[in-house]
């Protein structure tokens, strides 16, 4: 999936999005969130979208937002004025490194181009015994799963990835963690992952 046709996809999504997503995802964005310190803290939601997760994070965490999408940030800048929102790339981020105690990745590995890149930023700039939490789709290793695999070829130019193997992306990142890793919906092809930080990222 290029970034054009990422723009022009959730273009289109952005005034239905909340429509179709909410529902769906409001208790597992909740219940992912949860895992926010109740204690001061600086958060990353990295593919905020149209800002579903900002009714779920505490009142204690300093978070920023940011996503690819214009259309997108103008939904979530009208759910919350004063958040602080940046248009940026995943693949590409301009923050520090190891300056987010947490980083709130949902629904956006499966989306943007190259998954990878994405996840090797996210932890880049995660503090080390920072955590990050994740909500995507993902398939298990040698996990048949026909008709994804099969749809991935038509949804993946699109607006999503539909074959992605979370242990694959893992595989690549030695100093990230698995804490915690639950099925969440659609026979757990759907999953809440909490990952920890235990050390500083390799540098590329």
């Amino acid at each position: 999936m290029s970034r054009q046709s990422l723009q022009r996809a959730y273009a289109l999504w952005a005034p239905i999005y909340n429509s179709a997503v909410r529902g769906f995802s409001a208790p597992l964005r909740q219940r992912s969130l949860s895992g926010i310190p109740s204690a001061p803290c600086r958060v990353l939601i990295d593919g905020i979208g149209t800002g579903l997760d900002i009714p779920y994070l505490p009142d204690t965490c300093a978070a920023v937002g940011i996503d690819f999408t214009h259309a997108m940030l103008r939904h979530a800048q009208s759910l919350s004025p004063h958040f602080p929102l940046i248009q940026a790339d995943a693949e590409a981020l301009s923050f520090p490194d190891n300056c987010f105690d947490m980083v709130v990745m949902h629904l956006i590995l499966a989306v943007v181009p190259h998954a990878g890149l994405a996840f090797a930023e996210a932890s880049r700039v995660l503090k080390p015994g920072g955590r990050i939490l994740l909500l995507d789709k993902f398939l298990r290793p040698g996990e048949r799963a026909f008709w994804r695999r099969l749809l991935a070829p038509l949804f993946g130019p699109i607006a999503t990835h539909t074959d992605l193997v979370f242990e694959d992306l893992l595989a690549q990142r030695p100093e990230l963690q698995i804490v915690s890793d639950l099925p969440a919906a659609v026979g757990g092809w759907f999953r809440l992952i909490t990952l920890e930080k235990t050390r500083v990222a390799p540098t590329p």
